[in-house]
């Protein structure tokens, strides 16, 4: 569910766009606009490529955009031009993430299906350095970072939820049930013992978590609503 590798493809001079405008209540992220190739997109992949590495290395608080050109070799005034500041540099790393053909697994059953998608959270959330992490943390930092990571956990939720309609035409599921509150519930014991608690991987936690919310989900825990009048 969270694909952090960036290809020269993804930076290249495809049209990034997203799953779902901005927030509402907030500033209005900046226009998505088309990127040329050539020169433009090799120095957008050296910069991005930059940004995760020192993301992964040192964190928020010491990111700028100074270390990011010099790492990159790329003059700083072009940096301060196309970025200008730090937040410009998370948002643009997490469009490009969301610019890339990534589906979740079909196993051929709901429990596989959840199980294969909390082993890649796992994977994502655990590697050294990860990125992944590194971006929750400052997006809790940053206004630009927290919306970019919005729109990126709409994009992957919107493609997870054919892991639900697969389930509901095998018979697994009902056909009424959320596949928004069921994808949240199988995912978020990975983020919660991995993000908040900082506890140690478990390699049974996706597996047990996956049987767990389809447990649910066959019990109808997670059937939308109605409300008769």
């Amino acid at each position: 569910m969270l694909s952090w590798t960036l290809s020269a493809e993804q930076t290249g001079d495809r049209a990034l766009t997203s799953a779902v405008p901005p927030p509402q209540g907030g500033p209005s992220a900046p226009p998505i606009r088309r990127r040329p190739g050539g020169r433009t997109s090799r120095i957008r992949k050296q910069v991005l490529d930059a940004v995760r590495a020192e993301l992964g290395e040192r964190g928020y608080d010491e990111l700028t955009l100074d270390a990011v050109a010099a790492r990159a070799g790329v003059h700083r005034a072009t940096v301060y031009r196309r970025w200008r500041e730090v937040g410009g540099l998370l948002a643009d790393l997490l469009e490009a993430t969301g610019d890339d053909d990534w589906q979740p697994q079909d196993t051929g059953s709901l429990q596989g299906d959840l199980a294969a998608l909390n082993h890649e959270n796992q994977a994502a959330l655990t590697e050294r350095p990860s990125i992944a992490a590194a971006l929750i943390a400052a997006s809790f930092r940053s206004a630009e970072a927290a919306r970019g990571l919005r729109r990126l956990w709409e994009d992957r939720y919107a493609r997870c939820e054919v892991i639900v309609s697969r389930a509901v035409r095998r018979g697994e599921l009902p056909p009424d049930t959320d596949a928004r509150r069921l994808l949240v519930a199988a995912t978020a014991p990975l983020y919660h013992h991995l993000v908040l608690l900082r506890t140690p991987p478990d390699p049974d936690l996706p597996d047990h978590a996956a049987r767990t919310a389809v447990l649910a989900a066959s019990a109808g825990a997670f059937a939308n609503s109605r409300v008769t009048g």
